[in-house]
């Protein structure tokens, strides 16, 4: 799904909130009519945890792509409208691109959309201990599944809730941070391995992603 804000590069993202992104994928989620595997990658972990505390039951699985259950701010200091992507040179500084062509990362540039300022300031306040229950897979693939659970240990905040949660699957899949570019087969499998263990968990199950 496209979250609000994202639709193109021309959106007025100035009245976007964290809580706006939430309340989508809760209506995504939602109108499926069954308990869903929800699928969220990167910067979209921060909200998708969030839907996990206000309906859990609606939550057949979590799949983290390349990010974690955030449970706090994911930029608190960021002070602009919106966050443009940064250069190519920059990414590349920041970012594991391994297996992205040059092609690949010239369409990143010319497709890409700013993040709404107040989806990277806001968070949720997670009131509801169901959430800590719902099976979780976490894909790592700009860092191993060790350097995540060294993060965890560190306390970084966007991936605060792996500690808490009951049920995590840490499963690697050495590539990019945007493996639906760069190994789009081998992550459709996983999430598909992943819709077919919790069919009919919580009812049924299906998919919705972020």
């Amino acid at each position: 799904m496209t979250l609000p804000g994202l639709e193109s590069a021309n959106a007025d993202r100035s009245a976007i909130t964290f809580a706006d992104h939430v309340d989508a994928i809760c209506d995504a989620v939602t109108a499926a009519g069954r308990p869903v595997v929800l699928a969220v990658h990167s910067g979209a972990g921060a909200p998708g945890y969030a839907v996990t505390d206000r309906i859990p039951e609606q939550i057949a699985a979590m799949v983290y792509v390349d990010t974690g259950p955030a449970k706090g701010a994911l930029d608190p200091s960021f002070e602009g409208v919106e966050k443009p992507m940064p250069s190519l040179e920059k990414l590349a500084a920041d970012e594991n691109l391994t297996g992205l062509s040059k092609e690949q990362l010239e369409t990143f540039r010319r497709r890409s959309v700013p993040e709404p300022g107040d989806a990277l300031r806001g968070t949720a306040t997670l009131t509801n201990d169901a959430r800590l229950d719902v099976p979780s897979t976490v894909v790592c693939t700009g860092y191993t599944s060790a350097q995540y659970k060294d993060a965890v240990k560190e306390g970084q905040e966007w991936l605060g809730g792996l500690a808490d949660l009951r049920d995590v699957t840490y499963v690697d899949l050495p590539t990019s941070h945007w493996p639906m570019w760069s190994r789009p087969r081998e992550l459709a499998e996983i999430i598909g391995d992943v819709a077919n263990a919790h069919a009919g968990s919580r009812s049924s199950g299906s998919k919705a992603k972020a």
